[in-house]
């Protein structure tokens, strides 16, 4: 018998798999994977759709992994719908190039940027300027904060109006210290445990790893959905230098307030970081793009332009 479901943990080699549909009154079952994948060097990842085979003995085997979307080394995840970027108003001190590195990340991995704004309370006048930035830029911003509640329950009713339809996963991402946890318990405090405990075993060693778990909103929200949570090591590895991200030719690409320029510059081959003609500077010193936007994109270019051949 085949059932299908999403893989949303491995631990020893066994993968916890949520199934579509009960099976003998389980909806959630341990499976160990096919041998197959292993010799084809083949990965599988917190998020994977999945069909598992079970024998007479009721022990489960996954058999095959279905195209995905996308998927990601670091956090090893696969099938991101959602990436919630997450700015701190303060310590640490807000690097949007930093931010902008994780838009273009999920951007080229066609997974939706939603920018969260955290502690608010701290620096109201940040918090609105840098809600200002993204917005115009094309992205949905809530702007939050842990200690008065502030777009708390506006961001838990996204979460479940875009997984009531469809499966749906959720990462956050962040600067360490940006209140990803903090934030994470304020909405569904079930959690509160799981991700203090987390944390605490967190340790920041360079080739330390941790697992990446998905919680189904379900049993978070005791309201129908079809979504998870990740609960993820983090994306605190953002060097183009060493990691193959993307290509320079993809860069402009990642900028989604750049797309209505490209073809218009007055060059074919425009760089779009000083040449004249460029329609992506015109329309920055017309503030129609935000310059941080356009310092960020430039400094990105110079790393990738100048990465070294062989390591790409």
């Amino acid at each position: 018998m085949i059932l299908k479901g999403t893989v949303i943990r491995s631990v020893g080699g066994l993968f916890g798999v949520r199934l579509d549909s009960e099976f003998v009154g389980k909806t959630e079952i341990e499976a160990r994977a096919k041998g197959a994948f292993k010799h084809e060097k083949i990965t599988l990842l917190a998020g994977d759709r999945v069909d598992v085979d079970a024998n007479e003995h009721d022990e489960f085997y996954i058999s095959k992994i279905h195209e995905r979307k996308n998927s990601l080394i670091r956090p090893p995840l696969a099938n991101i719908d959602v990436l919630f970027v997450v700015i701190s108003c303060v310590r640490p001190a807000p690097v949007l190039e930093t931010v902008d590195k994780l838009i273009c990340i999920a951007e080229k991995n066609s997974i939706e940027p939603v920018i969260v704004i955290t502690k608010s309370d701290l620096d109201k006048d940040f918090a609105q300027s840098t809600k200002e930035i993204y917005e115009k830029s094309g992205f949905t911003v809530f702007v939050t904060s842990s200690e008065d509640g502030c777009g708390c329950d506006e961001l838990l009713e996204y979460l479940k109006k875009t997984s009531r339809e469809r499966e749906t996963i959720f990462a956050f991402s962040g600067a360490s210290g940006a209140g990803k946890s903090t934030f994470i318990n304020k909405i569904f405090p079930s959690l509160q445990l799981e991700v203090g405990d987390l944390s605490k075993k967190l340790e920041r060693g360079k080739n330390t790893t941790r697992k990446t778990e998905l919680f189904a909103l379900d049993k978070l929200t005791g309201e129908q959905s079809k979504g998870y949570l990740a609960d993820t090591p983090g994306f605190s590895l953002l060097d183009f230098e060493r990691f193959d991200f993307f290509d320079l030719e993809d860069l402009v690409y990642t900028f989604r307030e750049f797309s209505s320029s490209i073809g218009k510059c007055r060059y074919t081959k425009c760089s779009h970081t000083k040449e004249e003609g460029c329609d992506i500077i015109a329309r920055v010193k017309s503030k129609d793009i935000p310059k941080s936007r356009h310092e960020s994109y430039k400094a990105l270019y110079e790393v990738l332009k100048n990465k070294p051949r062989w390591k790409k």
